[in-house]
């Protein structure tokens, strides 16, 4: 075969790739100026029911309501873990977080090493940055890492990424801003800033830029401003505080301000239909019983029990807004599909081009085709695995372990004990245990569950990690 048939050959082959994936076909050699960017905007401690497209009554939110509008909204995604720095970990390297012993969020040297974990993601693991940037894309990422910091961490540079200032991290950051009393407030506007920057500096190539934000992450203090759309929640009378309700909802809304400039100036650079927008959250809402939370942990998890820290639906059920404008269909609502955040890393890198890594396992699956239109069963079962005790009250406390297959999911113990089956179609709100009424189910999915949870490195486990006592009244 000569050259020029190999080219025509390779070229009717791209074609073929772009059809089964509703992709358009381009010329060969013409592939890498038209591939999709992306931007992932990632909040923290966003619950599933905090957006008015997601059925809140009351929280503002225009601008991701028209997003989900002009794209997809998916009813049943899940992260990967009930925290932070192993939910970012899922998304970055396909993989789950306790593979690479990220069980909770990345603290002090001296934490982590006592809870068995490193003190950053190791940065020769492929990440989605690492495999774009090989592939050509310019690579971004702004606002809160939480992947490592402290003595010794890698900056987000050795990740793959080119351009990049963040919190909770090494490299550059905000220091001197932080200081503000309302940084946190203001952070998601300087966020936007550095990734307009970006996005101008590189709009005639293909880029991926990660836009995460602090919010609405504990401890909340929002502007005036920010909290005047809610004056109507404030406690009354003369008492000299803010309502939760205000603040939290203050906050949401100054998010979805800011997540609509970004929007508005996209479509002025004439970037929108070449840009894929994903909008979700790292876990479920802060519980009001944790301390920098008292005055405003009132985020919503929907219909759903477990809020952050808890593997019930509430701690890892999140939104999921994807627009990419005559690809991903408009107005849909797709309730079907089973999707998690270990699928974004071969997702984004087929709608890419880019190049699965060799010799690295992935744990999702590639679901191109279900962002792009198609509703099927997921190919692979979810798993989670969580080491600590879980706060606030009883029905949030979860058990250690989870699975998700077909419509079933499992909770239990790595001892079997507090074995809970749930049909989530049907009970969403994990309120009817069904265990007992389907033990060849429960059989099946802890057999899997448990064969998982032994590849699992080993580490401690918290005094009262899947434990769900509560201090019943005793005689005196």
């Amino acid at each position: 075969m000569n050259r020029r048939q190999f080219l025509a050959r390779l070229g009717s082959a791209a074609a073929g790739a772009a059809a089964a994936f509703g992709l358009p076909h381009l010329a060969f050699g013409q592939e890498k100026r038209k591939r999709p960017n992306f931007i992932f905007i990632l909040c923290d401690d966003l619950g599933w029911g905090d957006l008015g497209c997601y059925g809140h009554p009351r929280i503002k939110t225009p601008n991701l309501d028209r997003l989900a509008r002009q794209g997809t909204l998916f009813t049943q995604f899940y992260v990967n873990s009930a925290v932070c720095s192993p939910s970012r970990t899922a998304f970055m390297t396909g993989q789950y977080p306790a593979r690479h012993r990220i069980h909770g969020h990345l603290a002090r040297h001296d934490q982590n090493a006592k809870r068995g974990m490193p003190d950053w993601l190791d940065a020769n693991v492929p990440t989605v940055t690492h495999l774009l940037r090989k592939a050509g894309y310019a690579t971004a990422h702004f606002g809160k890492w939480h992947l490592g910091s402290g003595d010794g961490a890698p900056e987000p540079g050795a990740y793959g990424i080119d351009d990049h200032r963040t919190c909770n991290s090494n490299g550059p950051g905000y220091e001197g801003l932080q200081s503000d009393p309302y940084f946190r407030a203001k952070s998601t506007g300087l966020f936007v800033d550095e990734t307009l920057r970006f996005i101008e500096a590189n709009k005639d190539k293909p880029f991926f830029v990660n836009l995460w934000t602090l919010v609405p992450h504990a401890t909340l203090h929002p502007t005036e401003e920010d909290m005047k759309p809610y004056r109507n929640l404030a406690p009354g009378g003369r008492l000299p505080y803010k309502g939760a309700l205000q603040i939290y909802y203050g906050t949401i809304t100054a998010l979805d301000r800011d997540v609509g400039r970004l929007l508005a100036r996209l479509d002025e650079l004439g970037l929108a239909d070449d840009t894929v927008v994903l909008f979700s959250s790292d876990n479920g809402p802060e519980d009001i019983h944790i301390r920098n939370a008292v005055h405003s942990g009132v985020g919503s998890p929907g219909p759903f029990r477990g809020r952050k820290r808890s593997l019930y639906e509430g701690g890892v059920r999140m939104p999921l807004i994807v627009r990419w404008p005559k690809h991903v269909p408009a107005g849909r609502v797709e309730t079907e599909s089973v999707l998690t955040a270990v699928d974004f890393l071969p997702t984004v890198c087929r709608l890419a081009g880019a190049a699965a890594p060799e010799g690295h396992d992935l744990d999702g699956e590639d679901a191109a085709d279900i962002l792009l239109g198609t509703s099927r069963p997921r190919t692979r079962p979810i798993f989670w695995q969580w080491r600590f005790p879980v706060h606030g009250y009883t029905i949030h406390k979860c058990p250690m372990l989870a699975v998700r297959e077909g419509k079933w999911k499992l909770l239990m113990n790595p001892d079997r004990s507090r074995a809970e089956l749930y049909d989530i179609p049907r009970d969403p709100s994990e309120l009817d245990n069904l265990a007992a009424a389907h033990p060849d189910v429960v059989q099946r999915l802890s057999k899997e569950l448990l064969a998982w949870q032994k590849t699992l490195p080993e580490g401690p486990v918290s005094p009262g990690a899947g434990s769900n006592a509560y201090r019943w009244p005793t005689a005196r």
